[in-house]
């Protein structure tokens, strides 16, 4: 449910959404249907427009029913998580409210160019078309970047194991996520699957 809350308040989408948009990136890496491939839209529209691709992909309902069929709309979706402008402007006042509203606003502006049209799509755009391939995939992975992407710029490695919770398979490589995910785990918020411990 947090999760849901926080994905709602910060870019103002339903699960279903992101995930259908994810899986069938994943589905059609690169190729036709991908919906946004830097190798078939070019660098720079990925890089400037991933959000409005993105945003597209999600109001198709046919991509929703067949990416994301596992994810049937609740109550709460309907009711709370399909107004995503009132998610984001509740994501803000929340942020008004705990750091002031000078700076809460400036941290919700800055969230929005450093995530949304930035860092997101240098995951989507950079990490299909720059960097290290130690798996056969057309994704790549970017040291260096991930540290402040949460591990997501190993990009290689998220195709190559797609289920995986953590994105780091080597000594060389971090996952800033997958320290959080522990920590969580260590709360007791979250638990982490057998097969993801073992791989830590």
């Amino acid at each position: 449910m947090l999760c849901r809350v926080l994905l709602w308040l910060t870019t103002g989408q339903r699960r279903q959404e992101w995930v259908a948009v994810h899986r069938k990136h994943h589905t059609f890496t690169d190729r036709e249907g991908d919906p946004h491939s830097p190798q078939l839209l070019g660098f720079w529209r990925v890089q400037l427009f991933n959000v409005y691709y993105y945003a597209r992909e999600a109001r198709k309902s046919d991509t929703l029913r067949r990416f994301a069929p596992d994810l049937a709309e609740d109550r709460l979706d309907r009711l709370v998580f399909s107004h995503g402008w009132t998610g984001l402007v509740l994501g803000t006042a929340g942020l008004c409210l705990a750091l002031g509203l000078w700076a809460g606003a400036a941290a919700m502006v800055l969230h929005a160019l450093l995530y949304v049209f930035v860092l997101a799509p240098l995951i989507n755009g950079l990490g299909h078309w720059h960097g290290r391939q130690p798996f056969r995939n057309s994704a790549y992975n970017i040291r260096l970047l991930s540290y402040v992407t949460g591990g997501e710029s190993l990009h290689n490695n998220h195709h190559a194991h797609p289920r995986a919770p953590k994105f780091s398979m080597s000594a060389r490589e971090y996952d800033p996520s997958w320290t959080v995910i522990r920590i969580l785990a260590a709360l007791r918020v979250v638990k982490i699957h057998e097969a993801a411990a073992e791989a830590s």
